[in-house]
């Protein structure tokens, strides 16, 4: 039995969708860093403000990053097939969903994005910057769900090239309105917080319409086409509903935790919700590559067992395995070592926001190792596999019984900020345990396509 396979298709699949992805998200990454680093240059209430704000923008991404990645599962399956004609419908469905999503979730924070703030945090200051940035941005939440859902479509058939694509052009879009509308450069009005939201909106429409663009005037592989998002089959309808609500499921318990999480920290001071803002920012910035690479596993995953190649699946299983706990490792290294120069671009911010910067980042550190092995066993191998309502019956577990009662009990017991930050992210190394039991035991491949 070998540790690693021979297989050279594996490694370069894996390589081949895994650099764009990992690509794509280092953008993504880079607008949102472009907007701290411009916001610290405001203030600690303005950085404290926009995490929060952005804390509904977190939600979504766990609604419709659901629909992506039921999109992704049973989608990738029917590719092992060449099953083009199903994946269209599939893709159609996840679109009606997370664009329900999304539209909903615009209603509710335009409508009350005071209330919404005060879950998060009790500080005035921050509350009120926050809401002042989510009655704006809220209107990219729709552009949002729709060019998601899209790339996730391309990702399924293995072009991932176009979401890195569509992400740059995002990225200079949002840095340079962000220039000429936070600091009022050119003629444009100084706009502070609001200057941000606006050139996310304007951003995610750009970004919408050219994905929009690919998809019907440039890909020639499934041929997606404006009157195929109606088209209704039931069958697949319901597949989609029985394997897409354990992962829209796990997502939402996932930023319940994240929401809550947020809220627990939001009851420190300014300068702790500045330094959560921070590490979080370095958390992502390390996530980037593993999580191209985890996507990528997730897509070969599942065609393989479309194909119906469980005894390749079983050798591509113990690879992943040590592939990725050998880059956590590495990436864990990696942050502590450069936590000095990485809080040291956040000039605006106070002595105390740096200290405990540096203290969270030294556990998340420590964590991402976990992070690392865990999220690519279970979500790259387990719930691509087909087992999708594992995965949501532990994080389920773990946010409820585990993370929260631990970090409510630390910040009642009047713990400080870093102890309080470690219960939250403990479960990222507790999976891990359970992560190997499970992958080895191979009962997670399960093809969901129908003859």
């Amino acid at each position: 039995m070998r540790l690693l396979t021979r297989d050279k298709t594996f490694y370069r699949s894996l390589i081949l969708l895994a650099i764009p992805v990992a690509l794509q998200n280092l953008i993504t990454f880079s607008v949102n860093f472009a907007d701290n680093l411009m916001i610290g240059s405001l203030g600690d209430a303005a950085v404290s403000g926009v995490f929060m704000g952005n804390q509904m923008q977190t939600f979504l991404q766990m609604l419709s990053g659901g629909v992506e990645g039921a999109i992704l599962i049973l989608a990738a399956q029917y590719w092992g097939k060449r099953d083009t004609d199903s994946i269209k419908r599939i893709v159609a469905v996840g679109l009606q969903f997370s664009l329900l999503f999304g539209v909903l979730l615009t209603l509710t924070c335009a409508l009350f994005p005071t209330e919404l703030m005060r879950l998060f945090s009790t500080t005035e200051s921050v509350v009120a910057a926050g809401a002042e940035y989510l009655r704006i941005v809220c209107f990219s939440y729709v552009f949002f769900c729709v060019t998601q859902a899209l790339i996730a479509a391309m990702r399924s058939i293995e072009v991932a090239r176009v979401g890195m694509v569509v992400s740059l052009i995002s990225l200079f879009c949002n840095v340079g309105l962000n220039y000429l509308l936070i600091f009022g450069k050119l003629g444009f009005p100084v706009l502070g917080i609001r200057g941000a939201a606006i050139a996310t909106v304007a951003s995610r429409m750009i970004e919408m319409l050219v994905m929009i663009f690919y998809v019907i005037k440039i890909d020639r592989t499934l041929r997606l086409r404006p009157k195929d998002i109606f088209v209704s089959d039931r069958m697949l309808r319901r597949d989609f509903i029985r394997n897409g609500l354990p992962i829209i499921g796990g997502n939402v318990v996932w930023s319940v935790n994240m929401m809550a999480s947020s809220a627990i920290l939001g009851r420190f001071s300014e300068s702790v919700t500045t330094a959560v803002s921070v590490a979080n920012t370095m958390n992502s910035l390390a996530y980037v590559t593993m999580n191209g690479m985890s996507t990528a596993v997730g897509v070969i995953t599942g065609k393989t067992v479309g194909a119906g190649k469980t005894e390749l699946v079983k050798e591509y299983a113990r690879t992943v395995q040590v592939l990725f706990l050998g880059l956590g490792l590495l990436t864990g290294g990696a942050v502590f070592l450069l936590r000095t120069p990485f809080v040291g671009l956040y000039g605006g911010i106070s002595a105390e926001a740096t200290r405990v910067s540096m203290e969270l980042i030294a556990v998340l550190a420590v964590t991402i190792v976990g992070t690392c092995y865990q999220a690519a066993c279970l979500a790259g191998l387990v719930k691509a596999g087909g087992d999708v309502g594992f995965v949501f019956k532990n994080d389920t577990v773990f946010v409820f019984l585990v993370v929260l009662p631990s970090a409510i009990l630390a910040t009642y017991l009047g713990a400080p900020a870093w102890v309080v930050f470690a219960c939250l992210k403990c479960d990222q190394i507790l999976k891990c345990f359970v992560a190997v039991v499970k992958i080895n035991r191979f009962d997670w491949m399960k093809n969901l396509t129908h003859s």
